[in-house]
C-alpha cells in the first residue's frame, strides 16, 4: 500500500488548506488513518486520526476546533481540513495508518509542506 499526501503550500495566518492522503494498492478497511506533523528542530507530533469504518475522529489539543479529519472510502482517501492556520502550524505533514485495535502506525506517506506566514 502506498500513501500519497498532497495539498500543502504557503499561506497566511488565518487562511485554510485541505490536505489529502490517497491510498493505492489496497482498499482501506479496518484501519485508523492519522495525520502527523514535524516542524524544523522538533519531534514529529500527532495531529488527528480517524477510524476508517466509523469516521470517528480524534484531535490533538493544539488543533481541536480548527482542523477536521475526514475520509472518502470510495476514493480511498483521507483529508485534513485546516482552518484558521497559525504560524505554529508550519511543519511537514504526514499521513499514516495502522490496523484498527492498536499497534504502530506502520504505513507512512511522504510529507507535504505547510508554511503559515505571520
Amino acid at each position: 500500500v502506498q500513501l500519497q499526501a498532497s495539498g500543502g503550500g504557503l499561506v497566511q495566518t488565518g487562511d485554510s488548506l485541505r490536505l489529502s492522503c490517497a491510498a493505492s494498492g489496497r482498499t482501506l478497511r479496518n484501519i485508523v488513518m492519522g495525520w502527523f506533523r514535524q516542524a524544523p528542530g522538533k519531534q514529529r507530533e500527532f495531529v488527528a486520526q480517524i477510524a476508517w469504518t466509523t469516521a470517528y475522529g480524534m484531535y490533538s489539543d493544539s488543533v481541536k476546533g480548527r482542523f477536521t479529519i475526514s475520509r472518502d472510502s470510495a476514493k480511498n482517501t483521507a483529508y485534513l481540513q485546516m482552518n484558521n492556520l497559525k504560524p505554529e502550524d508550519t511543519a511537514v505533514y504526514y499521513c499514516a495508518f495502522r490496523q484498527l485495535g492498536g499497534g504502530e502506525y506502520d504505513h507512512w506517506g511522504q510529507g507535504t509542506q505547510v508554511t503559515v506566514s505571520s
